[in-house]
């Protein structure tokens, strides 16, 4: 599950709130489309600096549901998930300050996957925000004019299987229970059921003839 938070500022242990959570079911890494998106009245001010990032005041979140009236269908949407977000511990620590509100559980960190983490990583001493990942893997960002957690959720879906491997991983070569012609198995990710691509007969014929003209093949052997 990938997930994004806005908030009211930088410090829940200050008394700064969720005021939009949004969320995107992930198979395999990969997503469902399936999604979860709620704007918060966060029964507070909102710091102007984070206005600016976000683009939301008091007077947008007027009338909007409660942290307390969203929890359950939250807690829902999410399940048992392992938790996908850019900078994941300020995530983690505003949803665990709400539902501490509640007086319910925090969210398990052995659930949690950080992508800033990932992307540095791979990525040492390069700049490694959201913008940034997708500028490196040429992700589009015309509407992303200011933050929003559900637009972000989209881009960070893609930055995500950039970081992973998801659009290459699991590439297998295999034989067709037992056959002896060849078969390529394309997995996008994870355990599921092959696609096998099984060459005919003139597949087959066109290339034992290509072998045929190269000096010791190994197909040959």
């Amino acid at each position: 599950m990938l997930f994004d938070t806005e908030t009211t500022g930088l410090d829940p242990l200050k008394g700064d709130r969720i005021i939009e959570v949004a969320c995107l079911e992930l198979l395999r890494d990969l997503p469902t489309g399936r999604a979860f998106h709620r704007f918060v009245d966060p029964e507070r001010d909102i710091d102007p600096d984070a206005s600016r990032v976000h683009g939301l005041t008091r007077a947008d979140l007027r009338g909007k549901p409660r942290f307390s009236e969203i929890a359950d269908e939250l807690l829902e949407f999410l399940g048992t998930s392992q938790l996908v977000a850019h900078n994941a511990p300020f995530d983690f620590g505003f949803l665990d300050a709400e539902l501490a509100r509640l007086g319910r559980p925090s969210l398990g960190r052995d659930r949690m996957i950080d992508t800033l983490a990932l992307a540095k990583a791979r990525f040492p001493g390069l700049p490694n925000s959201l913008d940034a990942l997708c500028r490196r893997f040429g992700i589009d960002l015309s509407e992303r004019t200011s933050h929003n957690a559900l637009l972000d959720c989209r881009l960070l879906a893609e930055v995500y299987i950039e970081l992973t491997g998801g659009r290459q991983r699991g590439l297998l070569l295999a034989d067709d229970a037992g056959d002896t012609l060849p078969a390529i198995a394309y997995q996008l990710a994870g355990p599921r059921t092959p696609v096998l691509v099984q060459p005919d007969s003139a597949a087959l014929a066109r290339h034992a003839a290509f072998v045929a003209r190269l000096k010791e093949s190994l197909w040959l052997t």
